[in-house]
């Protein structure tokens, strides 16, 4: 079995990279931590330092044993806090994170389940993906809402499954569509509200761009939904984007889709973080 205070006595030293630091901090003795930490590397038939000058530096191994430590004491620190209050009359909570750029409407209706049932308290956070990650990866929420994945290697910690996808079209008033279907004529003969160069659909909406004969008039260029949505309203331009995030306004007419953009779809994707027990609660929506 493995020990985890020889465990914790390596997480302490990789973290202060420093013997003597560490065991301050441990308020053990320098030798008493230097055994734990080789009974450890006996245990584990890796050595976890290396010694640079007076410092120590993880061994590849160190590294590996690191992340896992990361996990592990995360753990262990989420148990004790769900825990500290005790049971009685607490409720379970989904913590979701959502990029600002992914449609409300379809948020709502992937949270439409548990929100019915009043089975679980649902916490929203929303922010970019470098910053909803990390909160994954630190186990301050349970899955990330995405519409473009990032790249990733087999270092990476989590994993991303696609939940749906949707058509990306030109939205816009009844007064300024008219009718008209034809993406190109649209497209050069009006202005444009675009989604942000780091929108899971921007590239291919340029490289369309690219083949048409005019250049386009861009109006705006938006990274949140909900503003975009606004500015179509508002009648600024052509929206492009998927009928979902516009969905209340193309039922009472107030906007109309005049046609999809051929080959261009948005992914809606939910992260989640690998090696780890799924949220009963996230094992349910999936299956919906």
């Amino acid at each position: 079995m493995l020990n985890y205070n020889h465990l914790r006595y390596f997480w302490a030293v990789a973290k202060e990279g420093h013997l003597t630091r560490a065991a301050e901090r441990l308020n053990v003795s320098q030798s008493a931590l230097s055994a734990q930490i080789k009974k450890l590397e006996h245990q584990l038939g890796h050595a976890l330092f290396e010694r640079r000058g007076r410092g120590l530096v993880l061994s590849s191994a160190g590294q590996i044993a690191m992340a896992y430590c990361d996990t592990i004491f995360a753990h262990g620190e989420a148990l004790q806090r769900r825990l500290k209050d005790g049971l009685e009359d607490s409720q379970p909570v989904l913590r979701v994170g959502a990029i600002s750029t992914l449609s409300r409407n379809f948020q709502l209706g992937l949270l439409r389940p548990l929100l019915a049932d009043g089975s679980h308290r649902i916490v929203i956070r929303s922010g970019s993906t470098a910053e909803l990650l990390a909160a994954l990866e630190a186990h301050v929420i349970d899955m990330v809402l995405v519409n473009q994945v990032p790249l990733r290697d087999s270092a990476t910690r989590w994993t991303a499954r696609v939940l749906d996808e949707q058509p990306v079209s030109l939205i816009g008033t009844p007064e300024r569509v008219r009718g008209r279907t034809d993406y190109a004529e649209l497209m050069t003969g009006e202005p444009l509200i675009l989604p942000t160069g780091d929108s899971g659909h921007r590239n291919d909406i340029d490289l369309i761009a690219e083949r048409l004969d005019h250049a386009l008039t861009i109006a705006a260029e938006v990274d949140d939904m909900a503003m975009l949505r606004l500015l179509a309203r508002e009648d600024a331009g052509l929206a492009v984007l998927p009928p979902i995030v516009v969905r209340d306004e193309l039922a009472s007419g107030q906007l109309v889709e005049a046609c999809q953009l051929p080959g261009i779809v948005e992914k809606f994707s939910v992260i989640t973080l690998k090696d780890r027990f799924t949220h009963p609660a996230l094992e349910a929506l999936l299956a919906a």
